[in-house]
């Protein structure tokens, strides 16, 4: 720990997520960002000069003299990151997914849900005040029995093809949010149908993935849980929520900037646009999952999002991808 006795971070990766979890780092008032490794000398110098840290393409390097790291380097680093950080005791905060590859992922379990360093999961819409707050009134049972639950997201356009062909497909990259959502709300999820679609986007259909995708699931109590996405959203990025219970509703629609409703003779019903992107949409919900993560440091408490909601969530991403191409439903081992 530094001589303010603030915990000194390294953070893997410059890119876009990066540069959200840095701005973060620095802005805590517990955290030092104090090292920033990519396999790009050129990015690590230049996010790193920002903030007075040290930049490095050296994983090894990184991980000295810390306290604590955020992986935010590409997906096929980080199972081999959190490893290291497990082994040398340094709690690990790593986005999702876990790995593309779902037996790497099941491999390293008994290893990373065994450490007792806490390894947390980017998983952070759990974090947004809005999906919490629902949440937590469904578990304290304000709609009675949970029956049915609708979940919508839609981003605004979309992503490049050089990313697409990498991406691991939309129910890994984009889905696997929604996934562990469900998950937020009704754990036990038994079995997955998804069907997926080539709406508009040539080049995603060239790279074998879907742009539109809807997913049934059914979990272990008969909730029902149906999930919504689409590649591209002509008015912004949408994200919505309805749970259904046997006393009642809870539904969440897009967060807006302004509740002023405008009417006149050009239209009535007159809403400011919705978030054009998920950094500004989930903004809040990034400081508050560092902020837990500063706080399983702290006090050593289990930490949420975990490695095994990790791999559950890719679990669902692979059953949703076998169901959508073989158009059969996919049963899912009790989680």
């Amino acid at each position: 720990m530094s001589d303010d006795s603030r915990f000194r971070v390294a953070l893997f990766g410059a890119g876009r997520i990066g540069l959200i979890h840095a701005d973060n780092i620095a802005r805590h008032p517990r955290l030092e960002l104090t090292v920033v490794c990519s396999s790009r000398i050129e990015s690590a110098d230049r996010l790193a000069g920002r903030y007075g840290s040290v930049p490095t393409i050296d994983a090894d390097r990184a991980f000295v003299e810390v306290d604590a790291v955020v992986i935010a380097s590409p997906n096929s680093t980080h199972i081999d990151l959190m490893t290291q950080a497990a082994r040398r005791g340094i709690p690990a905060l790593c986005e999702k997914p876990l790995d593309l590859d779902l037996s790497r992922v099941r491999a390293s379990a008994a290893e990373l849900m065994d450490s007792p360093s806490p390894l947390m999961v980017g998983f952070n819409r759990r974090f947004d005040a809005n999906f919490a707050a629902l949440r937590n009134r469904v578990t304290d049972g304000e709609i009675g029995r949970l029956e049915q639950l609708t979940i919508i997201s839609r981003d605004p356009a979309p992503s490049p093809e050089e990313y697409v062909r990498t991406s691991g497909g939309i129910f890994c990259d984009m889905t696997i949010h929604d996934f562990d959502m469900a998950r937020f709300f009704a754990p036990d999820l038994v079995e997955v149908h998804a069907y997926g679609a080539n709406a508009f986007s040539d080049y995603t259909k060239d790279a074998g993935d879907f742009d539109s995708a809807v997913v049934t699931i059914r979990g272990s109590n008969d909730e029902l849980i149906t999930i919504v996405n689409s590649r591209h959203c002509a008015y912004g990025y949408e994200q919505r929520l309805e749970a259904f219970g046997s006393d009642g509703m809870l539904n969440m629609g897009d967060v807006l900037p302004t509740t002023i409703c405008k009417s006149s003779g050009q239209g009535t019903g007159q809403r400011a646009p919705i978030s054009t992107s998920f950094l500004d949409r989930y903004s809040d919900a990034y400081v508050a999952e560092l902020d837990a993560f500063v706080t399983a440091i702290e006090t050593k408490a289990p930490v949420g999002p975990d490695y095994l909601d990790g791999l559950r969530a890719l679990e669902l991403a692979y059953a949703a991808t076998e169901s959508a191409q073989t158009r059969r439903s996919v049963q899912l081992s009790s989680s």
